[in-house]
């Protein structure tokens, strides 16, 4: 339930909850000398009326198959970017409804058609490339890693197409990360800032949306810690398109009461000039283990916007913008099973 500016709201939200719904297909062949065959095809649905998420695609959160070699894996087909992956370590409430999503909706989103993908890893070290030459081909509207943009464009090098870079570093106490992504204008393509102002279009194959992400996370017995920076830079070739940018902060940690019992938070602020809007976010959770498969949990999260600000505690369920300026409450239990 949401609650904004005296009004409330009572629902089962469709996309996310502490999880987004999924099944799928993994599979590996061994193809001997070290190399082996992989593939991935994985569903994103939504619980409260079956319905199939991402822009209706069967197979919408991933379908690749790819080649896993002594020096990395190199994959083809729609796949996450490398700022989803880049972000995992740090972000500790994760693809939550209360999490990074609400001020950043492509992050959870963060997926690519028609890319080709490397990720190697030695020493704790992780390199990560990835390019699309059409990042979205369902073409279902502006919305965050469904419609952005058209697919692949016959005579246009660069329209809509996407590129992204990670570099990370994991120790038994520690990790960092960082990572850049590029995505290209196309003749449908738009901006989404999430804050009320209407998006930005995108039109031209010169026109840029960069996001630029550093993080880093500690973690000793049952507890963890992490923090991390999002620049988004939206710059457009039009001199009527006015250029935009926002930098987004987080920090959290997570703690296993007992082994069965996990209590997480997290605090967010985004700042978008350009825009005069800012927010700051802060997410409680808990979480109990009723078996190695099955969890409730407990959470709740409040969110307060600047005058001119519009962004949604739960901006991840979708139908919740509050009025600028009010602030927003949201408070969620449910049940996780995984299979």
């Amino acid at each position: 339930m949401e609650f904004a500016a005296g009004d409330r709201l009572f629902r089962m939200p469709g996309v996310t909850g502490e999880l987004p719904s999924r099944w799928g297909l993994r599979g590996v062949e061994d193809l001997g000398g070290g190399y082996s065959a992989v593939f991935t095809l994985e569903n994103g649905f939504n619980v409260r009326d079956g319905s199939v998420g991402q822009g209706g695609r069967l197979f919408g959160r991933q379908a690749f198959v790819g080649i896993k070699a002594p020096y990395g894996t190199v994959a083809f087909g729609r796949q996450y970017t490398m700022t989803y992956l880049a972000l995992m370590g740090a972000d500790i409430i994760g693809p939550d409804i209360y999490g990074l999503g609400s001020l950043d909706a492509y992050v959870p989103n963060a997926r690519a058609d028609n890319s080709v993908t490397y990720i190697g890893a030695y020493n704790g070290v992780t390199l990560g490339a990835g390019y699309s030459f059409g990042r979205d081909a369902a073409g279902t509207g502006n919305s965050p890693g469904q419609g952005t943009c058209t697919g692949s464009v016959p005579g246009h090098a660069t329209e809509c197409r996407d590129w992204s870079v990670m570099l990370k570093y994991d120790a038994q106490y520690f990790g960092v990360a960082a990572s850049y992504e590029e995505e290209r204008g196309g003749a449908t393509a738009a901006a989404n800032f999430f804050d009320g102002v209407p998006p930005t279009p995108l039109i031209n194959a010169a026109d840029k949306d960069a996001r630029t992400h550093v993080s880093a996370y500690a973690q000793y017995g049952g507890a963890k810690i992490g923090a991390g920076w999002l620049g988004r830079r939206v710059v457009t070739d039009s001199p009527a398109v006015p250029d935009v940018r926002s930098n987004l902060f987080f920090v959290g940690a997570s703690y296993f009461v007992t082994p069965a019992f996990l209590v997480d938070g997290e605090v967010y602020r985004i700042v978008n000039s350009d825009h005069d809007s800012r927010a700051t976010m802060g997410t409680l959770r808990t979480t109990y283990l009723l078996t190695k498969r099955t969890a409730v949990y407990a959470q709740a999260s409040y969110l307060a916007n600047s005058a001119k600000a519009r962004y949604s505690v739960s901006g991840g369920g979708g139908g919740t913008t509050p009025a600028a300026g009010m602030g927003q409450t949201g408070a969620m239990v449910g049940v996780r099973h995984m299979f």
